[in-house]
Order: structure tokens, then sequence, then C-alpha cells
């Protein structure tokens, strides 16, 4: 009911890491020969692990797309999920921008069209260890918070440049959803301090990006709530630090919308497990569209990552997990207090090093309101006497508005996605594959559409 977390982050940095040992700037036993039921592609892929801590036996699990074309001369964009602690597998890379996309029959993929592999070189991260695929041999681990994941994707990113070194001096965009509103800036941070120590092989940053209702339930119970609650400005609303009369009118709200609506995007029907992993196990098309989206590719996702055929083309559970694989990691005891944490001074931060950030929110999610986040943008301008230098108006995608956008002091940009949700390139994949292009190519947003209402 708050603006619990920033939503969508985007860092691009120029990297210099020194190289390690590899086959032609590539780490041949990662090398993903063919995924089982993968449709026939011109770019490579590689998947495995990174070891973060070699003496606690700690590795985050990666999977690297190449740009589709031209993979010599494209930036490298590394994608984060939220949660805290999903996965990057199941989220960016085999949902929203990655290359494939679960089969309805859950045993094999198809092509998406609108992959940010258009734009970029792709690598996704389980992070953190307990996240997918990724683990530690010390139990201890899984008690862990936002400093942590920071420090371990530091050492990744540093450790995986020695696997890749052909990518050490291209530039590089970090990017994520959701909690990842947390994770980006920290890193980005940790990334600052980490160029602090070093004369050489610094991280070079050159800019970032990220991310009232719909009439679902009544007036009154709206006004009860936002006069009832208590809400401090950018945290988790925890339902023990309110009142009765506010955790009543909450429980109202939540028995109207009920379990029929998808918070993450409103607009979309929702998917009957039980229903779907029946025709899983009968090898049956499980796809269910709804407004040209597939509402059932979680389930059909965890059934095809946990194929033990799929596992061995990946690379991936090397030591056999004593779990399945899932989207969202039940292993994790993540620090409650640390979603609470202010990231503001962070972005201030890394915008006092003249780095551009962008933040941009889908205008169907209710659990990342777009409002929250204009607001937040509003007054971090404010804060940093930013003036406004692209007055809010609509930007436009193939003739139609792509949503609306608004830029502060040449570094700071908010813009909306029309009809995007959470994930918003899983709801808008056109829209939101020209929002990145333009972001890495460093061009704003159009503001004119190039056809006209008499066309």
């Amino acid at each position: 009911m708050g603006n619990r977390v920033l939503g969508w982050l985007l860092v691009v940095l120029v990297v210099v890491v020194n190289g390690g040992k590899t086959v032609n700037g590539y780490p041949i036993e990662d090398l993903v020969v063919n995924l089982p039921g993968q449709p026939r592609v011109g770019f490579r892929q590689f998947a495995g692990y990174v070891d973060v801590d070699v003496k606690a036996g700690r590795s985050l699990f990666y999977y690297f797309v190449e740009a589709e074309n031209d993979t010599n001369h494209k930036p490298l964009t590394l994608w984060l999920n939220g949660g805290p602690g999903c996965s990057s597998m199941g989220g960016g890379a085999f949902t929203e921008l990655g290359p494939f996309f679960p089969r309805g029959d859950g045993r094999a993929l198809s092509r998406n069209s609108m992959s940010w592999n258009k734009a970029s070189n792709l690598l996704f991260v389980e992070s953190p260890a307990g996240v997918g695929w990724s683990y530690s041999n010390t139990s201890s681990d899984y008690n862990t918070g936002d400093a942590a994941s920071a420090k371990d994707m530091l050492t990744f990113i540093v450790n995986w440049f020695k696997k890749f070194p052909e990518f050490k001096s291209r530039d590089l965009y970090l990017t994520g959803e959701s909690y990842a509103g947390h994770y980006i800036p920290q890193l980005a941070v940790a990334v600052l301090d980490h160029n602090a120590r070093l004369r050489t092989s610094k991280l070079n940053f050159k800019g970032v990006a990220f991310f009232w209702s719909h009439g679902m339930i009544s007036d009154e119970i709206g006004l009860a709530i936002m006069n009832q609650c208590n809400f401090e400005d950018y945290t988790f609303a925890s339902p023990h630090n309110e009142s009765d009369s506010c955790n009543n009118a909450i429980s109202q709200a939540n028995d109207i919308v009920g379990e029929y609506i998808n918070n993450y995007d409103v607009i979309l029907d929702i998917c009957y497990p039980s229903i779907v992993e029946q025709e899983l196990r009968l090898k049956k098309m499980a796809t269910k569209m709804s407004l040209g989206v597939d509402v059932c590719m979680s389930y059909e996702r965890k059934f095809y990552f946990n194929l033990p055929e799929v596992q061995k083309a990946l690379h991936a559970n090397r030591t056999n997990l004593p779990y399945e694989w899932n989207m969202c990691s039940g292993l994790l005891n993540y620090n409650d207090n640390d979603g609470n944490l202010n990231m503001l001074p962070l972005l201030k931060r890394i915008l006092s090093h003249r780095i551009r950030v962008w933040i941009f929110s889908g205008d169907q999610d209710s659990v990342v309101p777009l409002l929250g986040s204009r607001t937040l943008v509003r007054e971090l301008a404010h804060d940093l006497k930013y003036k406004t230098t692209v007055p809010y108006a609509a930007w436009f995608h193939k003739g139609q508005v792509g949503g609306w956008a608004t830029e502060y002091g040449n570094l700071l940009t908010f813009a909306t996605v029309r009809g995007a949700a959470h994930m918003v390139p899983y709801a808008q994949p056109s829209r939101a594959l020209h929002l990145f292009s333009s972001f890495i190519r460093g061009r704003r947003l159009p503001t004119t559409s190039k056809l006209s209402m008499g066309d």
C-alpha cells in the first residue's frame, strides 16, 4: 500500500579488469551447446558458476547470452531480479527479456522476438547464494542482507571478467527490477568504493536507469487506509507498526481485490496452477493467453528448469542440491530491516559523480506504483536543485504513446511505460526494448510521433 522499494535501475559502467584462463576469450567449459527444445539461433550461450568465496564454498550461478548481431561491439547488460531472494534465470532470462520463453508444454523453448540481446549482450545472475542454483557450503551464509549481497556481486563481476576478458573494455549495464532497487544502488556504491581503493583496474561509471488506482477498491476504503495508516516514506509497511483501524482497512481492501487478481499486473488474467501442472504432466500444451501474454509461464519455466537434461545443458546444480529449482528461495533468512533502507542518499552519491540515472515504472503495477516512484524522482531532483530540462510529456513508439517522461538536470529521467506492470518487458516487450535501447545509445525518448492522426 506504500511505495515500498524503488523499482527499476540500469547502471552503465566501463570495466577494466585483468583477464584469466580462457579459450579465445571465453570459458569453453561453460559453453551451452544446445538447450533441450531450443530453436536454432546464431548467437552463443554460456552458463556455469563463479566462486565468490572459495573458503566458504559460496558460488553464484550465471547465464550469459551473446547479442543477436554484432556481439563484438555491443555492450554487456547484467540483470538481477528482486525479492529479495528471487531468480534472475526464472524472471529476467526466461520470462521477460532473454532470448527464449518456455513453451506451453514445459519441455521446449520458443523465441522472444523482443529480447534485449537485440541491443546488448546479456548476463543473468542468481543472487544471493541460496537463490536458484547459487549455493554455499556454509549454512550461515543463508543469513544475509543487502551489504553481503552487494559485496558478493562486486566479487562476482571482477571474477566473471577473468572468465570473459574480451568484455573487460565494454560498457556494462547493471539492471534489475523490484528489490533490485536496493541491490543496484548498493552495488553501484560498492563499485565507487572499489575505485577509490585502486589506482588501476577501476570500474568507470557512465550512467544509471530504474523502474491511484485502478478502481479495485471503494473510495471509502481507500480514504480509510490513507487516513488511518501511518506509512513511512520509502519503507516496507509493517502491520505490527500500524493501528487496528489501519490493519482492518487493509484487510478489507485485500478481501475486495481477492485472489483472482495478479497484483504485479492488474490487467492480466491469472493462471490456475492445478490445471496447468496436470497438463504439464500429461505433456499437453498448457499455455493460457491474456492480452498476448502467457500467464502460466511461471509454472512452465519451473517444470523446464527441473528437467535433468536442462540442468545438464546449463552446467547447473553441480552440487546436487537437496531441493528443486524455484523462482524465489525459501532458504534465505534475509535481513528484514534492509527493506526499510533509504536508497535516495545512495542515488544522490551516484548522481554527484555525473552518472546518468533513468527511473521507469509500469502503470499497471500495484506493488511498486508509479505515483510513488514519480514522487521519489521529483523529490530527488528538488533536493539536488536540478531544473526541468525536458517537460513531462508523452513519448512515442511505433506511432503510439509508449508512456510519459520527464528529465531533470540532463542527468535524471523518469519514464512510465503505458500498459506495462511490475515486469515491464513481460507485459510490454516492444516498448521496453525501445526504452532500453534509447538509454544505452544515449538518446532521449522521442516526444513526437512519426505518424499523424490523418495517416
